[in-house]
């Protein structure tokens, strides 16, 4: 590959990895819940998927392996054990009232502290690199094409899932009665109260299945980006995806290309220094993704257009006996 073919392919990698999260978090936020827990959420998928994955290879020995179950079970581990984090934040924040931003909050703290401790007790386990050669397969003809093969057909299954989940999600959104429902729910949770809409339900539910996506999210980037090599906690790319929705300005199908600007802003430093172009401060060149974000946030607000505004009802607490 040429450096920019490889600065293309590695921006996707990581930018939709991304979008597992952004994804997720505008599931979540279309309800009227504000998870600031996502960036532990991605480390709880990565901790689950990738216990389960050590797991799996010690029942069955490494020749034992079906690809895939390699990927099956890792995949249904991170997505479950997320929405347990769903299932939490919600019973806290919509059975006992809680503060959703302080909720969140925890739930990222917690999330570290779990992410840090399986590391410590796989790290002399560790077969994720042989599985994540079941993440990272390619199509068979992605080398006979060229530049465009690298590009477009050189990723493993989960970027493919990742864009799949996204386009899905904004159909369900605008093209579905449940959509409808559950932005009824985060506009107005009265209104859709009197309409006859679950608002708790929905609300339980959008978090869950949006934690869950989220999830996956951790877990690609450590089986496929990474390739295995999971040696630190990864929640900063759970701030990146949440600072992802602001910038999709809650538009998941929007989230696809957002994704790549963010991956191909992040990865842009630490790349291009590998073929001796010099970027004066990676840290700093990584804090661009927020720097747009601040500047599509004030643009919208400036602009005050309803559809690129947030759930009227978001972060905002809803008691039916209040009403």
């Amino acid at each position: 590959m040429t450096p920019i073919v490889s600065f293309l392919v590695s921006a996707i990698g990581l930018g939709m990895t991304l979008l597992y999260g952004s994804t997720g978090e505008t599931i979540t936020e279309k309800s009227g819940h504000l998870n600031l827990g996502i960036p532990g959420v991605m480390c709880v998928g990565a901790a689950c998927g990738c216990c389960a994955e050590a797991i799996y290879f010690s029942i069955v020995g490494i020749k034992g392996t079906i690809p895939v179950l390699t990927v099956l079970i890792p995949v249904l581990a991170a997505f479950f054990g997320s929405v347990i984090c769903g299932l939490i934040f919600s019973f806290l924040t919509v059975t006992l009232r809680a503060n959703q931003n302080v909720t969140g909050l925890a739930l990222t703290t917690f999330g570290i502290g779990v992410s840090k401790y399986i590391i410590e007790l796989t790290q002399n386990i560790g077969p994720f690199a042989r599985g994540s050669k079941a993440f990272t397969a390619s199509l068979p003809f992605a080398d006979d094409l060229g530049w465009f093969g690298d590009i477009f057909l050189s990723h493993g299954i989960m970027i493919y899932l990742s864009i799949a989940i996204a386009l899905l999600t904004t159909f369900v959104l605008n093209r579905t009665r449940i959509g409808l429902n559950l932005r009824a729910v985060g506009e107005n949770p009265a209104t859709a109260d009197a309409a006859g809409i679950n608002v708790s339900l929905y609300r339980y539910v959008a978090t869950c299945v949006g934690c869950g996506i989220a999830g996956l999210g951790g877990l690609t980037y450590i089986m496929d980006y990474l390739n295995g090599a999971w040696e630190y906690v990864i929640d900063d790319l759970g701030w990146l995806a949440v600072a992802l929705v602001i910038f999709t300005v809650w538009k998941p199908n929007l989230g696809i290309i957002g994704s790549f600007v963010f991956g191909a802003l992040y990865v842009a430093s630490s790349f291009f220094a590998k073929y001796g172009i010099s970027l004066s401060d990676q840290e700093l060149f990584r804090m661009l993704p927020y720097l747009v974000t601040i500047i599509v946030l004030i643009i919208t607000s400036a602009k005050s257009r309803k559809k690129n505004q947030p759930p009227a009802a978001l972060g905002l607490p809803y008691f039916r006996e209040e009403r």
